[in-house]
C-alpha cells in the first residue's frame, strides 16, 4: 500500500471541494500594488500591512544598520545568549507603549498565544473563549490540557451561563481564564471588551486578549482595542500583540504585570525552545513603534479609507459584513463561488482571497478584502468597480 495515497487523498478531496490553497510567489516588497513571480502586478487588498509599514524607509535603514551590528541570525533562545540590548529595548518601549509592567517577545503571534496559556493552564483548568477566536488560542488551549468551553460569538449572557455552570473538578478549585479577539480576523468585529473585563472580575477569572488586528491601528494613540473601550491593565492583565500586522516587521509580545512576564520566562515552553527573531527585527520594530506615536495622520488616513470603501459598497448594494476596521469581509457563502470571484478578480488584476472552511464555518465563504493606509481612493473605486460586476448579490 502506498503510504502516501492517504494524503493524496486528502489534496483530491480539498481539489473537489473548492478548497485547496496554494502560496503565491511576490517578486517586490509589500504594497498596494505588487509584482508576482510572473511578472504581473496586482493591485493587492489582502495585506495585514495596515498602516503601509512594511517597506518604510526608516525601517530598512533600521533594519539594515542593526544587521550591520548585530549580524543576521541571533544564534541562541533567549535564555542562552540570543537575548541581546535591542531586544530589550523594544521589550521596555512595549511595555511602555501598552502601559504595563513588563513585556516579552515571542518569535510570531501563533506562539505567543500557544506559549501564554499553555503555561498558565494545565488540566482541570477551564478556559472560556469566542466561537470564532484564532486558531492559536483554541490550540493553546488543547496544549495546556485544561477544558475548552466555548461561547456565542461576542454573547456575553452565554458566556455567563457558562460560567455559572461549570463546576470545579475534583476537590481544586480551577484556574479560569477567559481569551478572546480583540478584533476578530475573518469578520473584522470587535471584542466587548469591556462587558467582558466585567465578567472576568465577577468570576475571578484570568482575561487574555490577542489584539493581533487591532494594535496599532484603534485608538487614538493606536493602543489598540483596549485603548479604544478604555480599559486598564489591571482589567485586561493578559495583552497579546503582534508586530507583523500594523508594525509591519515581524514576531509578537504578551504585556502584563512583572510577575506573569517573569513566570512566563520560567515555564513558557514556545519562548523558551525557540531561537530568538533576528536583533535587526526587533531594532526595526523599535523604530516603527517610534513612527507609530510620531505618525498618527496613518491611522486617520486608514479610518478615512475605510469610510470611502464602505460607502462605496453600500452606493452599489454590496452586502459588507459589520466591520468598522480594516477588515472588511463580503460574504459569498458557496466555497466554489467564492474561490471562482477571486480567481476573475485575478484576471482583472486584483488580489482578494477566498475564505474558505475550515477557516470559516461551512457555508460561510467570503471574499476577505483589507485596506491599508497606504491604498489611494481610485484603487479603492477599481476595487468595487469589479466586485459589482461578479458578486452573487449583483449577478444573481
Amino acid at each position: 500500500m502506498d503510504k502516501f495515497e492517504p494524503l493524496h487523498q486528502l489534496i483530491r478531496q480539498r481539489k473537489q471541494a473548492s478548497l485547496y490553497r496554494h502560496p503565491r510567489i511576490a517578486a517586490s516588497p509589500q504594497a498596494p500594488v505588487r509584482t508576482m513571480a510572473d511578472g504581473r502586478p496586482l493591485l493587492s487588498f489582502c495585506s495585514n500591512d495596515y498602516l503601509g509599514l512594511a517597506n518604510h524607509p526608516e525601517l530598512i535603514r533600521s533594519f539594515q544598520e542593526a544587521a550591520s551590528r548585530w549580524g543576521v541570525g541571533s544564534g541562541a533562545a533567549h535564555l542562552v545568549n540570543g537575548h541581546t540590548e535591542a531586544h530589550q529595548a523594544l521589550e521596555e518601549a512595549l511595555a511602555a507603549f501598552t502601559g504595563r509592567e513588563r513585556a516579552l517577545l515571542f518569535s510570531t503571534g501563533y506562539m505567543a498565544n500557544t506559549g501564554v496559556i499553555s503555561a498558565l493552564l494545565k488540566a482541570g483548568d477551564q478556559v472560556f473563549e469566542d466561537k470564532l477566536n484564532h486558531a492559536s488560542l483554541l490550540d493553546g488551549a488543547t496544549l495546556s490540557g485544561a477544558r475548552l468551553l466555548r461561547f456565542a460569538h461576542n454573547n456575553t449572557a452565554h458566556l455567563q451561563q457558562r460560567l455559572a455552570t461549570q463546576a470545579p473538578d475534583g476537590d481544586t478549585t480551577p484556574c479560569l481564564l477567559i481569551a478572546v479577539d480583540g478584533v476578530f480576523s475573518m469578520d473584522g468585529d470587535l471584542a466587548p471588551v469591556q462587558e467582558l473585563a466585567t465578567i472576568a472580575r465577577t468570576a475571578d477569572a484570568w482575561l487574555m486578549v490577542d489584539d493581533a488586528h487591532g494594535f496599532g491601528v484603534l485608538g487614538q494613540q493606536g493602543g489598540g482595542i483596549l485603548e479604544l473601550a478604555g480599559t486598564t491593565p489591571e482589567q485586561v492583565p493578559i495583552l497579546v500583540g503582534t508586530l507583523g500586522k500594523a508594525l509591519g516587521t515581524a514576531g509578537a509580545f504578551v504585556a502584563g504585570p512583572a510577575v506573569l512576564i517573569d513566570y512566563l520566562i520560567q515555564t513558557a515552553r514556545p519562548w523558551i525552545y525557540t531561537t530568538a527573531q533576528p536583533a535587526a527585527v526587533a531594532a526595526a520594530t523599535l523604530t516603527s513603534l517610534q513612527l507609530l506615536e510620531r505618525e498618527s495622520w496613518r491611522r486617520e488616513r486608514l479610518q478615512q479609507l475605510i469610510r470611502y470603501f464602505r460607502q462605496g459598497a453600500a452606493r452599489l448594494g454590496l452586502p459588507l459584513m459589520n466591520s468598522e476596521t480594516a477588515i472588511q469581509p463580503l460574504p459569498v457563502g458557496d466555497s466554489a463561488w467564492a474561490l471562482h470571484i477571486s480567481q476573475q478578480l485575478e484576471q482583472a488584476g486584483i488580489l482578494v482571497p477566498a475564505i474558505r472552511p475550515p477557516t470559516v464555518p461551512p457555508q460561510t465563504a467570503r471574499l476577505r478584502i483589507t485596506l491599508s493606509a497606504a491604498h489611494e481612493e481610485h484603487q479603492i473605486d477599481r476595487l468595487l468597480e469589479q466586485l459589482v460586476k461578479y458578486h452573487p448579490a449583483q449577478t444573481g
